[in-house]
């Protein structure tokens, strides 16, 4: 960022905005968020809220009702990358940010409905035009798709793509399938489903020592300087 010679340095202002429903993305967010004030810089926090009537009441509660049923009608609408009713905080509808960043979940193998939602708004579009960009996606495995949408998503709006990273689950493909539907269903970690050992769900221990490496590495390239 350039300055006039002899006026106060302006801090960076970055918009971390994201959705999560289990408050994983959330957590992330939070880490980052913590790093980047370290380094200078003016962070807002902003989460996007489902408001779909079409499935905010499952949504509106943790654990599920119904574990998987109420999680499957997303199932259909996902693979077709369609959108959904949402509420945007003021911070995420405008504002000059010198950078955006972008957490998303991955639900039926990309993008979250309330996270695509936003990207497709004309908020949205305020925000990203012409400015820099980066994306974090927290996921049990699949994560490619959801961030290539991402950064194809925020290109469209007129935005700059940085960088991305993932923060994934532990276990292979059924145990950790199992184990975050287990979650879903009681909101607690369990040793066991359906008589099978299975892993820890949500972010991995260490979780934050990626993400502060990451706040780093956007701080490096919007010239965010430490704190004293």
């Amino acid at each position: 960022m350039s300055e006039t010679p002899g006026a106060t340095p302006t801090r960076p202002r970055v918009l971390m905005v994201f959705y999560t429903h289990t408050q994983q993305a959330q957590r992330v967010s939070e880490a980052m968020s913590d790093v980047l004030r370290s380094r200078g810089c003016d962070v807002t926090q902003a989460s996007i809220e489902f408001t779909d009537p079409r499935y905010s009441k499952k949504f509106d509660v943790f654990p599920f009702r119904h574990r998987v049923f109420d999680i499957l009608p997303l199932a259909w609408p996902q693979l077709r990358r369609k959108t959904g009713q949402i509420l945007i905080p003021d911070e995420a509808r405008a504002g000059d940010y010198d950078l955006v960043c972008v957490g998303s979940a991955t639900w039926f193998f990309t993008t979250n409905m309330p996270l695509r939602s936003y990207l497709k708004s004309d908020e949205a579009r305020t925000v990203f035009a012409g400015k820099p960009f980066a994306a974090y996606v927290v996921c049990r495995r699949y994560w490619s798709v959801n961030l290539k949408e991402v950064k194809k998503l925020g290109a469209a709006l007129g935005g700059r793509y940085l960088d991305g990273i993932r923060f994934t689950y532990e276990g292979r493909q059924v145990r950790s399938l199992l184990s975050l539907i287990s979650y879903f269903g009681t909101g607690e970690m369990r040793e066991r489903s359906l008589g099978i050992k299975i892993p820890p769900t949500n972010l991995k221990p260490g979780f934050e020592t990626q993400a502060s490496e990451f706040a780093h590495e956007l701080a490096e390239a919007l010239g965010a300087t430490r704190s004293a």
